[in-house]
Parts: structure tokens; sequence; C-alpha cells
């Protein structure tokens, strides 16, 4: 009798989680040489990179996102809906949530899946270290809900303003956003862009220029604290030039209703605050069956990118705290970073099926680029010709930017359906327009 196939269990459906599961599907699955399943607690897959412009209105979300039942059909893997809460590590098993409908209902009753490996892709939440008011009074973006409330939230304070026959508050149609890495970098300057196009559509009540108002609010010396120096004043120069405020040096000590108190006592007023400073693993990882984490509960893998006390668990992305020993530090939370993890691990997980020992994984930074929405992309490139960092901005950056979420949706769809889709939403953008109204 031929022995079962090897159980390949993924608890995450983001960009490094759901790339891996289309690529064992499709070289695995698809033979029968093991069975692949795919749990998520959401019903679709939006890259997470794109979220800013969901956030601001430029970008349709249906055109982008993913449906894991029927993207699972097609690839052989099978797909479960609901969040995961636990972990047995004697028997093997995922323990997961019941799955509860947005009326209440329950879909779905505990479940739980067994493994031969798993692999661990949660990926990352926003990480307010303990500031006062953050839960209560900020937006996240931490996925396309949170994205899609702030563009409604956004767009309603615009259609508000413009009906209102008094006078605006002093924090009305302020937007502040928390954190001057790329999320809060790209989203500022997109909001810069769609707001000046939703008041062009007829709200003439406001004065995009004059009304509407983004700081950016950083507790380093400079944006882009994490990328290079003359990138950062680049992207400051234009987040100025665009009429966006910058505060740098300036912690945020408190969240209120409406506004920022920093820690020097200055108040921001803003009707709308967004936290996009620091990331952290989800809570139910620290002291899962007792998995090594770190202290923003990270899984801590080896090179391999097996957990340091279970070989049979892997993680990868933002939730692996994966060793850069040519940096002595940590590979950085990027989604470049899980494209890599999702390739290595693909091939050892065909060594691994052979009993084959396992190679070690090795981060290899290609730069960094940031949008700017309309107005340019900015960026570094690593290595490559110059042997170095090669600074780029305008076309060229922005294409290579592009080329990013295309090599994303390469590894899920492949050449002719990404070349068609690029075709047809080619054609679409000049009959939609720029920005989408709700």
């Amino acid at each position: 009798m031929d022995s079962a196939p090897h159980r390949i269990v993924i608890v995450g459906g983001g960009a490094g989680g759901l790339e891996l599961a289309t690529r064992l599907g499709e070289s695995f699955g698809r033979k029968g040489l093991a069975d692949i399943t795919l749990i998520d607690r959401k019903r679709t897959h939006v890259w997470k990179p794109k979220l800013h412009e969901i956030a601001a209105g430029s970008m349709d979300m249906s055109d982008h996102e993913v449906v894991y039942v029927a993207h699972s059909h097609w690839h052989h893997f099978h797909f479960r809906i609901g969040e995961m809460t636990g972990l047995d590590r004697v028997r093997q098993e995922v323990h997961v949530a019941p799955f509860v409908d947005d009326s209440g209902e329950t879909v779905t009753d505990a479940r739980t899946f067994g493994y031969d490996t798993l692999i661990m892709a949660v990926g990352s939440l926003s990480n307010d270290f303990g500031t006062p008011g953050v839960r209560e009074h900020a937006l996240k973006l931490e996925s396309a809900a949170d994205a899609k409330r702030f563009h409604l939230r956004m767009f309603n304070a615009c259609v508000r303003a413009h009906a209102q026959k008094t006078p605006l508050r002093p924090e009305q149609l302020h937007v502040a956003i928390i954190g001057a890495g790329a999320t809060g970098v790209e989203l500022s300057a997109e909001l810069r862009y769609t707001t000046r196009e939703v008041v062009a559509y007829g709200l003439d009540g406001v004065d995009a220029n004059k009304d509407i108002k983004v700081s950016v609010i950083e507790a380093a010396p400079r944006v882009l604290p994490a990328l290079p120096e003359r990138l950062s004043k680049a992207t400051e120069a234009l987040l100025k030039k665009l009429g966006i405020e910058v505060y740098t040096n300036a912690k945020v000590a408190e969240v209120a209703p409406q506004g920022v108190t920093l820690a020097d006592g200055r108040f921001l007023p803003a009707e709308m605050v967004v936290w996009a400073a620091g990331v952290k693993g989800p809570d139910f990882l620290a002291g899962l069956d007792g998995l090594e984490t770190n202290r923003i509960n990270q899984l801590v893998v080896r090179q391999t990118l097996q957990t340091t006390n279970d070989d049979n668990i892997f993680a990868l992305g933002d939730c692996a705290a994966c060793p850069w020993p040519e940096k002595n530090a940590f590979v950085p939370p990027r989604a470049q970073a899980a494209h890599q993890q999702a390739s290595h691990l693909l091939k050892q997980l065909e060594r691994r099926l052979k009993g084959q020992p396992l190679e070690d994984y090795h981060y290899h930074d290609h730069g960094s680029l940031v949008s700017l929405g309309e107005y340019s992309t900015v960026g570094n490139m690593m290595g490559g010709l110059t042997g170095g960092s090669l600074f780029i901005e305008g076309w060229f950056a922005k294409i290579m930017y592009t080329s990013l979420y295309k090599l994303h949706e390469l590894a899920l769809h492949g050449w002719v359906k990404v070349a068609l889709d690029t075709i047809a939403r080619m054609i679409t953008r000049r009959t939609k327009p720029h920005v989408k109204l709700h």
C-alpha cells in the first residue's frame, strides 16, 4: 500500500505564504506527491504594499484581489478559512478557531489540521509600543479592510466639510500619519494626489490646497530611517514640496480624539490619525507551545528557516526572526525577503521530501523603492553593475517599483495571465476615474 502524501500546512496567505502554497501545489500537489493546505482568516488576498493605494482610493481593490478558494482549486492545494489559535507539537496539529461571518453567524466550528511540515507565514502587525490612545483613536493599515475603512472615512470627511455651513474645526480634514517608513511616506504622497482629485469631482466647498492638511510624524531624525540618507533627504524634500508637513525627532506621547500630542508638548490637530510605526508578530505567537520568540513576537529561526525548537516547523516573512550573518543583523521585514524565502523553501521542501539535508537561506538585498504616487518614485538598487548602491528616481524607479508587484503576480498566476491582465488594466484605466469614489 502506498504511504499517505506528506502533509504540508501553511498558516498565513500573505505574499510569502500564498506564493509558496501556489508553487508547492503546482510542483507537488498536482502530482499527488504532497498534500498542501493553506489556512488564513480572510477570504481574499491583497498584496500588503498596495494597501496605501486602497486607503487613498487610487486603486480598485477588486482588480487585484485573489480569492483563496478559487486560487487553491486552480493551483492544486486546499484552502481552509479560520484563524490559528494554538499548536500541539507532539500531535503535530494546528488549532483553528471557529469562523464567524460579519453577521455573527458561525460558518465553521473549531477545527484541527494535522501536519508533517508546518510553515508559519502569518506576517506582522503594527506595534504601537503601548502609546496611550492609539487603540482607541488611530487607524492602522494591517489589512484591506483597514485600508477601505480609512478611504471611506476620508471620503466622508470631504463630503461633510463640503456640505457644512459653519467654518471648519481646527482638526477637520487634517490627517496625521505616525511613522515615516515606507507605508507612512507612500500614504502621505498618495493622499495629496487623491484628495485633490476627489475635490475636483464637484466638492467645491473644499479647497484642497488650503483645507486638506497631511502631516507625517517620525520619532527618528529623518524620514525613511532604515534607508540610505540620500534617499531620505530627497524624499523629505519632495514631501515638503507637495505641501506635506514633516515632523522628525518627534515622539508621540498620546493620540487623542482630535489630534496627536508630541512628547515636547506640541499638539497637532487631526480628524484622522494613522499609526504606521513599527511592526511586531501577532500576539498568539508568543509562547506558542514552546516555540522560541523574540521581544516583538517573531519566531526565531535558524538559517534553514526552521524554528529553533522544532525541525518540523518553519517560518518565513515578517513573522520570522531570521539571521542575516553578512550584516550581523536580522533579515528586514520586507516583501522582497518573503518572496526570496518562499522561493528558497520551495527547493528545500523538495529536498526534505527526498530525505536530503537542507541548505541555508541567505538574504540578498536588492535595494528599496518608495512610491510617491503620481509625483515620483525614489529608491536605491543594491549590487548589480555598480557593485554598490545606485540611487534612482523618476520613471525608471517607478518601472522598477511596478516590477516588484509583477514578480508577485507572476509567482501566483504565471506569464500568460499576468500579461493579459496588465493589458486589460491599461485599456480600462483610460475609461475609469483615477480615484475610486464611494
